[in-house]
């Protein structure tokens, strides 16, 4: 129902008869920039898809989705800067890859405590890496194995990124602000020597903020 009350908004939105608040107030957001339906449309139809909350089959699969979500919330935050440049939207699709495959790591160990898996089946299938394994919190090295394995597939995706952006108008440099937690909490895994389960990944990162600010003024 939720995600049927977003198909009939935007509808309403790009046939200029917007109804409810949120709807109204997105169209402001929507007529000032020009923005894609598209990228909203994908975002939901990908919302719908992972209804079922199951495992990901494959490290593609997880690939696609975060590229169908995250991305597309790029995509559109690059429109709000008035960016169009392939540059951008090439880093903006790596970026998207990267953050849903380090979120997805981030929220494992919460995952695991509600007797719930997302981590890919290939990869579990690859390590020899129970469901089990993961909900009691097991740090064997297989499940090392398979968090070094979606680590390296982020940091490969975030490396991309930064030599996108690199190319891209230096005007959309905050829409790539989210590539300094991604890059934190990389290192802060490998760190832990890739347990997952380290409670020092669940502390917050107090400097976070400070870090961020620093990279929206000088736009590295």
């Amino acid at each position: 129902m939720r995600l049927q009350f977003w198909r009939d908004s935007l509808d309403s939105i790009y046939q200029d008869n917007p109804q409810q608040p949120v709807a109204l107030e997105l169209a402001q957001a929507v007529a000032k920039h020009k923005l894609t339906k598209h990228w909203f449309t994908r975002l939901v139809d990908a919302r719908e898809r992972n209804l079922a909350n199951r495992p990901f089959e494959t490290t593609e699969a997880l690939e696609d989705h975060s590229e169908n979500t995250v991305s597309s919330v790029l995509y559109l935050i690059l429109e709000c800067l008035g960016i169009k440049d392939v540059q951008a939207d090439h880093a903006a699709s790596h970026l998207g890859k990267a953050m849903g495959v380090v979120t997805l790591l981030r929220a494992t160990p919460f995952h695991a405590s509600k007797g719930k898996v997302y981590l890919p089946n290939d990869l579990m299938i690859k390590q020899k890496v129970s469901q089990e394994d993961i909900i009691r919190g097991r740090t064997t090295q297989s499940v090392k194995d398979v968090t070094y394995d979606l680590a390296s597939l982020a940091h490969t995706h975030l490396a991309t990124a930064k030599s996108l952006k690199s190319k891209a108008p230096k005007s959309g440099s905050r829409a790539f602000l989210p590539m300094v937690p991604c890059q934190a909490y990389l290192e802060k895994i490998q760190q832990v020597d890739f347990n997952i389960f380290y409670p020092t990944l669940r502390e917050r990162n107090h400097l976070l903020p400070l870090h961020l600010l620093k990279h929206a003024w000088t736009g590295l």
